[in-house]
């Protein structure tokens, strides 16, 4: 419990626990500049699809600093987010630049069958993971 973390006070508490041994893994929107974060931080970037109407949000940028331990997610609403996933993997040349990528179905739009058969038929190297929050919780819980 306590007052949450600004943005500015997030920087020096993340390479404090590095400096302690720890490993810190900092899962972002990808609309924030992710510069300072301190090298040993893993990186997980979201970069949001254009079925999310935040796609115009995303830094690019932060695609240039990623790297070889840090990770890129991608939430899947439809064929022409998955087409857009593949674009940004494939132009960015995140498979050999990144630790791993993840692509995730819409939780209740997009079926994880339909998502891992076109995964399966362009052999894309990426991990198809399940919002597992949104089975554990409601899937109108915020926060978790």
């Amino acid at each position: 419990g306590g007052e949450p973390l600004l943005q500015e006070d997030v920087y020096p508490l993340m390479q404090g626990l590095i400096d302690r041994g720890r490993t810190v893994l900092l899962e972002t929107g990808g609309h924030r500049s992710t510069a300072r974060v301190p090298h040993a931080v893993i990186t997980i970037l979201d970069v949001k699809c254009p079925g999310s109407g935040e796609s115009a949000k995303n830094d690019w940028s932060n695609l240039e600093r990623l790297r070889v331990h840090d990770e890129v997610k991608f939430v899947i609403k439809d064929r022409g987010d998955y087409e857009y996933a593949r674009d940004v993997i494939a132009r960015h040349q995140l498979v050999s630049r990144v630790a791993a990528i993840h692509v995730s179905p819409v939780h209740g739009v997009m079926h994880p069958r339909i998502l891992s058969e076109w995964v399966l038929a362009d052999k894309l190297p990426v991990r198809v993971q399940l919002q597992l929050h949104k089975y554990i919780w409601d899937s109108a819980t915020r926060g978790v």
